[in-house]
């Protein structure tokens, strides 16, 4: 009985094996067919320039691409992102001359073996449609993905590839959770005010299966009335209208297509207010329902009809038990061949995943203390035990205390008796005794005199603080000096 039972384990043993090493078979497989599939895609990167937005915090020696996320540019988050993806060959789109030298020489430095980058410069507010417009003569590949520089994320790009391709779409847009503090145009850096804030959220629709997207309703829209194409309503039966999602900026285009959406729309600025929902609206052209009104085109004219809000509500009823939206996709409703229609679809990252974009002081602030905080891993950096990160050539003085989820950079000092608390303090700071840092972000250089209070706020490099200044949710532009004794909350600083 015992042999029996020995070699009843063994065998046991050897189908765990087999099943073990069949589970990491088939990972690998899929990993490497993700990995073939995204090498056929072209990289476009949208860098931007100097936002109006992010002032005073940017300018032409230090614009968007570059502005330091745990002292490191906001855009080697999406570099190291397409590298880990096996992507190294990318066009970098920077607006304006003196940005893209200067983009296009830090990318040269950090990744001169390893990436091989062309740095493109567009015109200044040309916009991201106008961005890609102006490079489209590089542009040769079927699928293109379309990278925002201002990502910070860890959704693996293989997967939105994947997606683009099975589904063969035209777009495909990765949708992630948004932000807490949500996708603010603008506001405090001092990370405390969570509060939801209507008009800038997306609302998204969805198919019952949440792969394709339906309708799309971004900054302004979405005070507006709902408008939806009758025709979608009609095909899907149902749609799932989501305000919880961000659109992430990211975009696996068939090249073809956007090609000829730009040639055709020379009016379009935008990727994201513009081509996409064009695309989505443009899913199947026969009708469209206006707010409760039924638009139909007849022999090229339009003809209104009204509709009540009932009547729409009933028909999207009825249509719920219908075959699903590309079950019925390419058929008319006598069943022969509809005209040619085209697909587009989400790839919407797990809730496990980081995803964020750097197109707000608040969000800045935000994206700062996650990268410190829980998202730490993709700070590169090895935390201390102590779950902070000083730099081997910093100095504390005595008494002197650095606090969980913060980093002090390379070669800076502080005086005695100084607190600092989830913030990040750049390379070569001086920092003077008594000084308290909660929650900011201090670049480079910057010297901080002697009992000096920082809130929520964020200091650009050069500045200098002097004795006693006090600042809570404030933006200090680089090169400003605080004169001693200020004390100054939600404010601008500086020069003119």
């Amino acid at each position: 009985m015992s042999g029996l039972g020995s070699a009843s384990e063994c065998s046991a043993g050897r189908s765990e094996d087999i099943r073990d090493l069949g589970y990491r078979i088939e990972t690998l497989r899929k990993h490497f067919l993700s990995s073939a599939m995204i090498m056929d895609f072209q990289v476009v990167v949208l860098a931007g320039g100097v936002s109006k937005k992010l002032l005073p915090l940017v300018s032409k020696e230090i614009p968007n691409a570059l502005l330091p996320v745990a002292n490191r540019p906001v855009i080697s988050y999406v570099l190291e992102l397409l590298e880990l993806s096996n992507l190294k060959d990318l066009i970098v789109v920077v607006e304006g001359e003196d940005a893209a030298l200067n983009v296009g020489g830090w990318i040269s430095a950090a990744y001169a073996d390893r990436l091989h980058v062309e740095v493109a410069a567009v015109p200044e507010d040309v916009g991201t449609a106008g961005a890609i417009r102006a490079i489209a003569h590089h542009l040769t590949a079927k699928d293109i993905l379309v990278v925002s520089g201002d990502l910070v994320s860890d959704v693996p790009l293989g997967a939105v590839a994947a997606t683009h391709r099975r589904h063969d779409a035209v777009v495909t847009a990765m949708l992630c959770s948004a932000p807490v503090s949500g996708p603010s145009e603008s506001g405090s850096s001092g990370g405390k005010d969570k509060t939801k804030k209507p008009g800038r959220y997306n609302l998204i629709g969805l198919d019952p299966t949440q792969q394709f997207l339906l309708h799309i309703a971004t900054g302004a829209e979405v005070e507006k009335d709902l408008r939806v194409q009758k025709s979608i309503l009609r095909a899907a039966g149902e749609i799932e209208i989501r305000a919880d999602l961000m659109d992430a900026h990211l975009y696996a285009f068939k090249r073809s297509i956007l090609q000829e959406v730009l040639d055709q729309k020379g009016t379009f600025h935008s990727l994201k207010h513009d081509v996409l929902p064009y695309l989505v609206r443009s899913q199947l052209k026969s009708e469209a329902l206006l707010n409760g009104v039924a638009q139909v085109e007849e022999n090229g004219t339009e003809k209104i009809i009204a509709q009540s809000n009932q009547q729409m509500l009933s028909q999207i009823l009825a249509n719920a038990s219908e075959r699903t939206f590309h079950q019925r996709y390419a058929l008319s409703p006598n069943g022969t061949s509809f005209r040619k229609t085209h697909k587009c679809c989400v790839y919407i990252a797990g809730s496990n995943r980081y995803c964020a974009r750097l197109n707000s002081i608040q969000a800045y602030s935000d994206i700062n203390r996650d990268v410190i905080g829980e998202a730490n891993h993709l700070s590169g950096y090895s935390f201390s035990a102590q779950n902070n990160i000083i730099h081997p050539s910093a100095e504390l003085g005595a008494k002197t205390t650095v606090g969980p989820h913060c980093m002090l950079g390379e070669g800076s000092q502080m005086g005695d008796k100084c607190s600092v608390k989830r913030s990040v303090i750049g390379r070569h700071c001086r920092i003077g005794a008594n000084v308290k840092v909660v929650n900011s972000i201090v670049m480079n250089h910057v010297t901080i005199g002697d009992g000096c209070s920082i809130q929520g706020s964020v200091i650009c490099s050069n500045v200098q603080l002097q004795e006693r200044a006090v600042l809570k949710d404030c933006q200090v532009g680089a090169g400003f000096v605080v004169a001693a004794g200020s004390e100054c909350k939600g404010e601008v600083l500086a020069k003119k």
